[in-house]
This record gives C-alpha cells, structure tokens and sequence, in this order.
C-alpha cells in the first residue's frame, strides 16, 4: 500500500503578480509613485506587505526594462522579477508566465503597486473567498457612492448615471492560474480593450465574485494621494502590519 500525500501537497496555491511597469504620468512626469517613500519604506514595499498574511508562496513584481530601483528593494514575500510590456495586459501576463512552477488550479492574486492600503479586515473577507469550494473568480470592489454625471461634448452634462448597479473596481484581482492565463491571451488576440483582469475574465463570461472593499484601499494615482495613504496606514490596521 502506497502512503498517502499530505493534504497540502494537493491544494492550490496562491500566487501574487503586481505590475509596476506603468510610467504613472499622473501623478508625475519625473517620479515614478510606487518608489514614493511613507515612513521607511516605498508604496511598492508597502503594497507587497498587503498581501504577507495571505499565504502567498511566491510574488512576481513586473517592471519596466530600465527598472534597477525596484529589484534592490527588500519586501515581505519571496520575490522575483519579469520585465513588463505595452500595457497592464501584457504585463500581468508577463508575470503570470514567469510562474512557470504554479498550477493551473493555484491562485493568482494581482495588486496594484501603488495600493499599499489594504486593511486587515479586508484581508479576512479575501480569506473568506479562498474557503468557498467553488472559488474561481474575484475582485475587491466597492459600490459607488456618489452621484455620476456623463458628459459627451466639452464638459456639459449629458445626464446623470443610475448609480445602483455600479461597482468601483479595486485589488486584489483572484482567478485560477488557468483561467486568467488563457483569459489575458485571447482578450490580447482579439484586440480587446483590457484596463484590469476582470476585463479579460468577463470576455470570456467566466463569473466573477464582488468581494465588497473598503473605501480607504485607495490606490495612489495623483500627488495628494500619497499623503492620504500615509494618514490612513497610521490610522489603522493594515493588512500587512
């Protein structure tokens, strides 16, 4: 009679990808914000910490091809790193290929670079998700809150947007190795516009769970965000404390 494996060795893993290869215009021309410093350490640093409690077994960080900063950098998770490409779909795909060891029925979780606010009882409600038998798919999100205009022609309102059913899309992003890896790929062939991976996910109709978010998971895109983020991380808990 042959032993019998751990139990372990037969559940999926969780595996991180976070692309920074971005240039963040946005918030500077000159100074790349995931390099930003709070406290001691960068938001990159940071937001790699977010994920330490999740039982990640690896992390890829993607990063642009002149990139030195971010690889002499120490981080909270085993770390390695792959050059980005044109856009956050290329990356991501970039990294999720550079995990040649994970399995297609692991986890990849992928999070922002400059989204270093993650709090720790978001990180039970992402735990919460992992223990459900039939977990395949979802986002961080938050429902929107404040009333949409839409505007078509040089800034006048067009009308206002039934608020209701919208949802603020945040990271973490989950889905099966598998089926984000497949999902990327053909939304890239088909010339799909992708601005996140549940893009890519709702283009081949796989479901995908809300997990409801926190208004203070902010991600830094302009320059009065990053004092924000350092008022929120000394305010409370975070998921990487």
């Amino acid at each position: 009679m042959q032993p019998s494996q751990p139990v372990e060795s037969t559940l999926p893993k969780r595996w991180a990808v976070i692309p920074a290869a971005g240039t963040g215009s946005r918030f500077s021309t000159q100074a790349l914000k995931q390099y930003q410093y709070i406290g001691n350490q960068t938001v990159l640093q940071l937001s790699v910490a977010c994920l330490a409690t999740l039982n990640v077994a690896g992390c890829v960080i993607v990063l642009s091809a002149d990139d030195t900063l971010g690889i002499s950098l120490d981080y909270a998770l085993p770390v390695q790193f792959c050059i980005g490409g044109a856009t956050r779909a290329d990356s991501v795909l970039a990294g999720i290929k550079a995990l040649d060891q994970a399995a297609s029925h692991d986890y990849i979780i992928v999070h922002d670079a400059a989204r270093p606010c993650l709090h720790a009882d978001q990180i039970q409600t992402i735990k919460q998700f992992f223990d459900q038998r039939d977990a395949t798919a979802a986002i961080v999100a938050v429902p929107v809150r404040d009333t949409l205009k839409y505007s078509f022609d040089q800034g006048f309102i067009s009308h206002t947007v039934e608020r209701e059913p919208l949802w603020q899309a945040q990271t973490p992003q989950i889905a099966l190795y598998g089926l984000l890896r497949h999902a990327l790929q053909q939304a890239l062939e088909d010339q799909v516009v992708i601005t996140d991976e549940a893009s890519a996910l709702e283009h081949q109709g796989i479901p995908i769970k809300l997990i409801r978010g926190r208004s203070d998971n902010i991600k830094i895109t302009y320059p009065e965000d990053l004092k924000l983020a350092e008022l929120i991380l000394k305010a409370g808990v975070m998921g990487g404390a």
